[in-house]
């Protein structure tokens, strides 16, 4: 039977027998009972190795975090930077102005400022104010070479100031660039026969 008890007619004796049997095996199972259910639940990955599941949240939950600072960075850059700071400071300004009294007077250095920053048309000292400005933001120009048109090099770059214009070099560059022409020429022409019958 399912019990492990013998099935069909048994004398008292054989029952009394497996019954003790069945307690004795209870009670050497009973301990391994005991410490079954209060074991904590181990769980492992497909190879076997024991996984920890605390640290396997705090690695998620930095995650998350790492991911959600991104996104919201993203977010932030998607808005424009420029923008934000020039609403900020649009804020910054108005809350300037709360500030001050509603009735300005002739002795206001804000309004002073803001009306000499002020571009008036006819002004005949403009273009001198201009000139000014921009000789001071101005920074120092390096010389450029100032003279015929510098043979091509690969680089693109310009020759310095104090170049006189002859050209000594080994005659590289104007190899390389007529062999990339001459490949050009040959490709171009490859295509052309391969579709010259359609």
């Amino acid at each position: 039977m399912s019990s492990g008890a013998k099935a069909g007619l048994v004398s008292a004796d054989v029952l009394r027998r497996e019954k003790q049997e069945l307690q004795k095996h209870e009670r050497s199972t009973k301990h391994l009972e005991e410490e079954s259910r209060n074991a904590q639940t181990v769980f492992r990955d497909k190879s076997g190795r024991k996984r920890n599941l605390a640290q396997e949240q705090l690695e998620q939950r930095l995650k998350a975090e790492a991911e959600s600072k991104r996104e919201e960075q993203y977010a932030k850059w998607g808005k424009g930077l420029a923008q934000e700071r020039q609403q900020q400071q649009n804020v910054e300004d108005a809350i300037k102005e709360m500030q001050k009294p509603l009735a300005r007077y002739i002795d206001d250095q804000d309004l002073d400022r803001m009306l000499r920053e002020q571009e008036r048309e006819g002004d005949p000292m403009a273009a001198l104010i201009k000139k000014r400005k921009a000789k001071e933001n101005k920074e120092k120009e390096k010389p450029r070479y100032k003279g015929p048109a510098p043979p091509l090099n690969r680089f693109n770059i310009w020759p310095g100031h104090r170049w006189d214009g002859v050209d000594r070099s080994n005659g590289f560059e104007q190899q390389r660039f007529a062999r990339i022409a001459n490949t050009k020429a040959v490709q171009e022409l490859a295509y052309k026969w391969s579709v010259e019958d359609m």
